[in-house]
């Protein structure tokens, strides 16, 4: 499995991905999930590629040659002529049904699902960024004010802290701070996510990238986020109230903070009793 997540803010993007793959507790590798298409000053677009890893790798490879066709008087659509992101996407889209009709009849017979979503984002001179999820049947969704951010693979762990800390007008190096606690908090709780991390932030109307790093097990950055947010939370879960129950067995904080709690209901009924 893998973990990647993508984020559209005002100031730029910033994409993180794991790159472990597993086919069984024996068959763990490392694979890239990552890959960055660019052409200076026209245009910089990265792919974060989650599900069967030879789909994922089919369709990065379809990608770079796939074309739409757009009619007898027009050139046919590319990642590389696209005028939008939402253009590029769309060959993108292409690309996942070409491998889809390409393998997936075998894959069936074979009894394994089509399985593959990825995160596409990026910016093409004379319109702004954009991402977009885009899922195995080829369609896709566009990340918007009130959603600035997307996963792909296991994304339960890491979800609570992207929901409570990211805005669009969050600081790019802050974001990234923000996505590499999701992917600790990852690691932490599922072995299929594993490292060495890919981490790439785009600043807007840049068209290119200078801030891409591997991030392995020695990297000093991640040692301390792993080993400061595992004591924060510590901290934190040890500074709040213990329960204490009364004795007509309701639940409420220590008396001394009482009155920034509501208190919770009495339960009276022997049928709402939890046993």
């Amino acid at each position: 499995m893998t973990y990647c997540i993508g984020i559209r803010l005002n100031a730029g993007l910033v994409f993180l991905s794991d790159s472990r793959t597993n086919a069984g507790i024996d068959q763990i590798s490392t694979f890239r999930k990552m890959i960055v298409y660019e052409r200076a000053d026209d245009r910089f677009m990265v792919l974060l590629s989650a599900g069967n890893l030879s789909i994922s790798q089919s369709v990065r490879e379809i990608l770079q040659l796939e074309k739409i066709d757009r009619g007898p008087d027009q050139p046919a659509l590319t990642i590389w002529n696209a005028e939008s992101m939402f253009e590029a996407v769309r060959v993108l889209g292409s690309a996942v049904r070409r491998v889809y009709q390409q393998d997936g009849p075998s894959l069936k017979a074979a009894g394994i699902d089509f399985n593959a979503s990825m995160i596409f984002g990026g910016q093409i001179k004379g319109e702004a960024m954009r991402m977009f999820m885009v899922y195995s049947a080829g369609n896709f969704i566009e990340a918007t004010r009130e959603t600035c951010f997307f996963q792909v693979g296991e994304s339960k762990y890491g979800k609570p802290i992207l929901d409570r800390v990211l805005t669009p007008t969050t600081p790019l190096d802050e974001a990234a701070k923000c996505a590499l606690v999701s992917m600790d908090s990852t690691l932490k709780s599922n072995l299929s996510v594993g490292l060495p991390l890919d981490l790439l932030v785009y600043r807007e109307g840049s068209f290119r990238c200078d801030q891409i790093v591997c991030i392995d097990d020695q990297n000093p950055y991640f040692q301390m986020i792993h080993s400061t947010w595992g004591h924060r939370l510590r901290e934190v879960f040890e500074s709040i109230d213990d329960p204490v129950w009364d004795g007509s067995a309701t639940l409420q904080p220590l008396l001394s903070t009482l009155s920034r709690y509501e208190p919770l209901r009495k339960i009276s009924k022997p049928e709402e009793r939890i046993v």
